[in-house]
């Protein structure tokens, strides 16, 4: 198994034969007799707290037996009196110094006491004491189940037939576990729902690195590089709180207590690893059999890597057993990473036990001393089977299971899970969904964890400096291919050209993005507005990406070598300085900033506010927009010029506010310029081509705030509904409140029609250019905004206090969003751009 009683499950009953099957709880202790543990605590204490606290529990015993197990130590309780025989199991946490988090007793017994109302086959807890007084430790009395464990998962001994049952009741007791609604027995705050599987590779390799190096045992470098590989392939469904429920930690038939007769649980035992989570985890560790057979002393291949004993279902049947009774989409896509990481985490485990035994504080005694070799085994069966290049059918075998598993309507329903069709009018291509899950790990990962600290800084004497995180995460980010993915592949042509000429430390490869559409970006653009910290570590961040399209599109080769490949880089920031304070600047035809040309200079007056990254340290260049000619026809006086922020002249006045937010270090500013003195050369196209240049920036512009507005209002949805789920008033959990569940669902109506608007005017733009697709551009630009600030006005509400503090993403979410209904033309603008073209649609 992954993790063997020794280390995993420690119970004193559960000892084998010669590896073949206990027949009993009671026989495996009489084996056993009396631990050396047992005299570590007082058993006067332990029986008079006792007699206090387990109903029944005999007045004055004549005799006391005690086992003894390994991780959790765990001991039998049987106690003689003069009329009966009675038996408990105690559970306690190991004496000696811990790794954190370790041996939760208290865990355990809450999670034993919540499912003792349901059919999940648990035993019945008595008490729980947190007084290390008494034993020394934590620990909980629960009773004691007679019945059968398989310590071998081959079943030798028993027949074909009676192996198919054990196994069949094993997968419906797995899903009977995974079936239980956690709120309604209180365990909806057990633990967070979602990222389980990435906080499960974090907390394990914190675990591991606490357990060797540094004079403790050597250091595995593959196991290192298995963090890493699996902290990229985190599955999507890892970050849905829908996919989630109550994980056990450490499924395994020899977890498992059966009748002693009948192949059926009577108990899961061993839930000292157990969570919110995702539930597939559980279903990897308890398929760990088939790909490798662990023992504390060694490990060796499973039994699917030779001869599958006669009865035992393969692999995918009884994989696809489970799928059936707990109605889960079959797992292919995402098998290779669970088995991994059950794996990686009986390494760690493994390295745990061995570094205990080197301390002399191992309860597995001299077994534990191969701790460390087999864990090692473990990372290399890891790898091995990552390399594998298929594990699972891309599709459930046919005809095995139970009766009942057979049945046509729940076959039915979990084909229904593998033959989903998308419910969008816009399908995604294969490409663009491998890039889309790439992202989102990236962002589950690496970004999500780190928006608290990046808000800590800002909000500190340090606001206007850049978090070295952030310059890490970028090139992490462009390494592994997400870098400048909003870049046309047209323009993509015409970069590739440009940096053929120019030495870079980067392939153009990694800076030229994926060549993807409009449409195609929209739909990781949306991943990316889920947080307002993600743009930028992806290079996709406004004004930079508007400004490098004009660079892109507009630029002279000198002006592209000189500017476009550092921003192509990621290794300066620009600012587009147009909006200016004593002018309505929804009309650009008002702006007053004046370009006079002298000789072979250009001087620059004016005062712009709204220069939104000009207060970003690494802002190296601003495109300004003014006048050049005030006598020309009205939408030929504007022209744009390129300007060095260390122009003399240049003097960045003051940071903006956003609704109380400076968004530093990025920030908005008031700019002056003073008789700034620029080349001619520094001109974009030509005099009086500003509003050329405008409109074919602000096109796809425009479209990418819309882009991360969907996503911002997404991630208002999930913060909503998991607060929803967590908070009661009136005695009712918000969620179960009508007036809630109406406006949720009108949320998710609106943002859908949103999103199949902004995806259309993706595709408008793609097909018929900025021009022709203008209509659907304004439509999505009015909507977006609106559809954003209801929803996250709404989570907002849901949250209270907390949501107009800092403490949540929301209040800065919303704040954003609201600008939009102003920034790249507000509302009444685009308004009136749908309602003249309706009244020549209508004329025509």
């Amino acid at each position: 198994m992954a993790i063997p009683p020794a280390v995993g499950l420690d119970r004193c009953w559960s000892r084998n034969y010669g590896g073949q099957v206990v027949g009993s709880h009671r026989a495996a202790v009489g084996h056993l007799g009396r631990s050396k543990a047992a005299h570590k605590f007082d058993e006067d204490a332990l029986l008079r707290y006792a007699r206090l606290h387990v109903p029944g529990f005999p007045p004055a015993p004549a005799n006391l037996t005690f086992g003894h197990g390994q991780s959790n130590p765990t001991y039998l309780l049987e106690v003689s009196s003069h009329i009966s025989i009675k038996c408990y199991v105690l559970r306690k946490k190991p004496s000696g110094k811990l790794l954190e988090s370790a041996h939760a007793v208290e865990r355990e017994f809450q999670v034993l006491k919540s499912l003792g109302s349901t059919c999940v086959p648990v035993p019945k807890v008595f008490c729980l004491c947190t007084d290390v007084n008494i034993i020394g430790t934590a620990f909980y009395i629960m009773e004691y189940l007679e019945g059968r464990i398989f310590m071998d998962p081959k079943l030798p001994g028993i027949s074909p037939g009676r192996r198919r049952s054990i196994y069949s009741a094993t997968a419906k007791a797995l899903a009977s576990l995974h079936g239980v609604d956690v709120t309604a027995i209180g365990l909806d705050t057990y633990r967070r729902k979602i990222n389980y599987c990435m906080r499960q590779v974090e907390r394990w390799g914190k675990q591991y690195l606490a357990s060797t190096g540094d004079g403790k045992p050597e250091r595995n470098p593959k196991m290192i590089d298995l963090i890493n590989w699996l902290r990229q392939h985190i599955p999507d469904e890892d970050s849905k709180a829908s996919a989630s429920g109550l994980v056990h930690g450490d499924f395994r038939i020899d977890n498992l207590v059966f009748h002693p007769v009948e192949d059926q649980v009577i108990g899961i035992l061993d839930w000292e690893l157990s969570t919110l989570g995702n539930q597939m985890c559980d279903v990897a560790t308890s398929c760990l059999p088939y790909i490798v057979d662990v023992k504390l002393e060694d490990a060796m291949k499973g039994f699917q890597h030779g001869h599958i004993p006669e009865g035992i279902p393969s692999l995918a049947e009884y994989l696809r057993e489970y799928c059936i009774e707990a109605g889960k989409p079959w797992p292919a896509e995402s098998w290779k990473f669970y088995v991994a990481l059950s794996l990686f985490r009986g390494a760690s485990i493994f390295a745990g036990v061995f570094d205990r035994w080197i301390m002399g504080n191992a309860s597995g005694g001299k077994r534990a001393q191969h701790a460390g070799k087999v864990g090692n085994i473990l990372i290399d069966t890891a790898w091995s089977y990552i390399n594998q290049p298929s594990v699972l059918p891309t599709q459930p075998p046919i005809g095995y299971g139970s009766p009942a598993a057979d049945s046509p309507s729940k076959e039915m329903e979990m084909r229904s899970h593998n033959f989903k069709r998308e419910t969008r009018g816009f399908v995604p291509s294969e490409r663009v969904k491998a890039l889309r899950d790439r992202l989102v790990k990236f962002m589950e990962t690496y970004i999500y964890p780190m928006e608290s600290e990046f808000q800590r800084q800002a909000q500190s004497n340090d606001r206007w400096t850049i978090h070295p995180e952030e310059e890490r995460l970028k090139e992490l980010a462009k390494s592994i291919g997400l870098w400048n993915l909003w870049i046309p592949v047209d323009s993509a042509e015409k970069a590739r050209e440009l940096l053929s000429d120019v030495k870079s430390p980067d392939s153009s490869d990694l800076l030229l993005g994926a060549g993807l559409s409009n449409l195609e970006y929209g739909y990781l653009c949306e991943i990316m507005g889920r947080s307002m910290w993600a743009p930028q570590i992806f290079n996709c961040n406004a004004p930079d990406t508007g400004n490098m399209e004009v660079l892109l599109r507009y630029g002279s080769l000198e002006q592209q070598k000189q500017w476009l490949v550092p921003l192509l880089h990621g290794k300066i920031r620009s600012a587009f300085a147009m909006t200016e304070p004593e002018v309505a600047s929804s009309d650009a035809t008002n702006i007053e900033c004046s370009i006079t040309r002298q000789g072979d200079y250009y001087i620059i007056n004016g005062r712009k506010w709204w220069t939104s990254g000009a207060m970003d340290p690494r802002c190296s260049i601003f495109i300004v927009m003014g006048k050049t000619n005030v006598t020309a026809p009205q939408h030929k006086q504007q022209t744009m010029i390129l300007v060095d922020v260390k122009t003399p002249g240049v003097c960045i006045k003051r940071p903006l506010t956003v609704f109380g937010f400076d968004d530093a270090p990025h920030g908005h500013a008031e700019v002056i310029l003073k008789n700034v003195r620029v080349p001619v050369s520094n001109i974009l196209l030509g005099e009086g081509r500003g509003f050329e240049i405008a409109q074919g920036r602000l096109g796809p512009g425009r479209l990418h705030h819309c882009m991360r507005l969907i996503g911002a209002a997404e991630r208002g949805m999930q913060i909503m509904v998991e607060r929803a789920l967590s908070r009661k008033v009136f005695g009712k959990l918000i969620a179960e409140q009508g007036s809630f569940l109406s406006d949720l669902a009108k949320c998710r109506t609106e943002l859908e029609m949103t999103r199949l608007l902004v995806l259309e005017a993706a595709n408008q733009l793609d097909l018929h250019g900025n021009k022709k697709a203008r209509g659907f551009l304004a439509m999505a630009k009015v909507a977006a905004p609106r559809t954003a600030l209801q929803i996250l006005d709404m989570a907002i509400q849901v949250h209270g206090g907390a949501g107009v503090s800092s403490d949540t993403v929301l209040a800065h979410l919303w704040a954003s969003a609201r600008t939009l209904r102003i920034a790249d033309g507000p509302d009444e603008v685009h308004l009136g751009t749908i309602a003249k073209l309706e009244v020549q649609r209508a004329k025509l």
